[in-house]
């Protein structure tokens, strides 16, 4: 199963971090604009809450039925079940001036010909972009202090 680990600092604390990351208001501020993230029941952010994530393209709506399976303030892990599987794991760490976050993003495209296609094409762009969403949620975390 690839494994994509990404981490970044923030000059800010481990619980208004863990907002960024628990939150759906807060987090439709640094997720890629095409993807949206939606609560199946209630939207809080505790272990068996279920999320439904969609990516925004045109003619398709590929989605994501998503269970927190680990959670503590700093830590959500999401479990996720549709076009791959897999987790995304979100977990804060203190640093000397804040909080380390690294994000580890493991999944498993059970279609043969998806997976190709994602290796190919895609590989490259999804770690870029959970670059650019590191350096977004970045400076959302830290202007909410």
């Amino acid at each position: 199963m690839p494994l994509y680990t990404q981490s970044i600092p923030i000059a800010a604390p481990i619980p208004q971090v863990d907002r960024c990351i628990t939150d759906l208001d807060v987090m439709k501020r640094w997720l890629n604009p095409l993807l949206q993230c939606e609560a199946v029941g209630s939207p809080a952010a505790k272990l068996g809450s279920r999320y439904c994530f969609r990516m925004r393209i045109p003619w398709v709506s590929p989605q994501l039925d998503c269970v927190i399976t680990e959670r503590a303030v700093g830590l959500v892990q999401w479990q996720f079940e549709g076009f791959f599987t897999g987790t995304d794991r979100w977990e804060c760490w203190p640093e000397s001036g804040g909080t380390l976050l690294i994000n580890r993003f493991e999944f498993h495209i059970p279609n043969p010909w998806v997976a190709a296609g994602f290796h190919l094409l895609a590989a490259g762009l999804t770690q870029q972009d959970m670059r650019a969403q590191l350096r977004r949620l970045k400076a959302v975390a830290e202007s909410l202090g």
